[in-house]
């Protein structure tokens, strides 16, 4: 009997397959926990829809990541570190203050955790980082570290 696989199950295989499986198995295992359904014409058309839709969605969620990455090449944001005597800072930039001053000065909403800093931005001056948006596409940012 095939199986079209709702969810991934360890022993048959990953969300979206069509399998093999007995009779037995498929009716008193597979069916009655929803970890399945019977491969039917209308049930595998869906299937392809279901995929077509889900190709579609992943596009567009590459596409807004490159546009965002283009925007992001071109800006420059400025963040603020209190310091000492003879230029000594204290403490460095996190990407919490990077993200943050992004939203203030640019509007763009950025996670902190997609933000790679090279190393800590201790100093005063201008730094590359790398935002990562999408699996495929990274951005180069344009970090300037001036004194508060």
């Amino acid at each position: 009997m095939k199986i079209i696989l709702l969810q991934d199950e360890k022993k048959l295989g990953k969300k979206g397959d069509i399998i093999e499986a007995s009779e037995g198995y498929a009716r008193n295992y597979i069916l009655p926990k929803k970890i399945g359904v019977e491969a039917t014409s209308k049930n595998m058309n869906d299937l392809k829809l279901q995929k077509a839709n889900e190709e579609k969605v992943a596009q567009e969620n590459l596409d807004a990541a490159k546009a965002l990455a283009a925007e992001l090449e071109t800006k420059q944001v400025m963040v603020k570190i209190k310091a000492g005597e003879g230029g000594k800072t204290f403490g460095s930039v996190s990407s919490k203050e990077i993200a943050t001053a992004c939203k203030e000065q640019h509007g763009i909403e950025i996670d902190k955790k997609k933000i790679v800093l090279p190393e800590s931005l201790k100093n005063f001056g201008s730094y590359e980082v790398t935002v990562k948006l999408h699996p495929q596409v990274a951005a180069k940012l344009t970090v300037k570290v001036t004194e508060a």
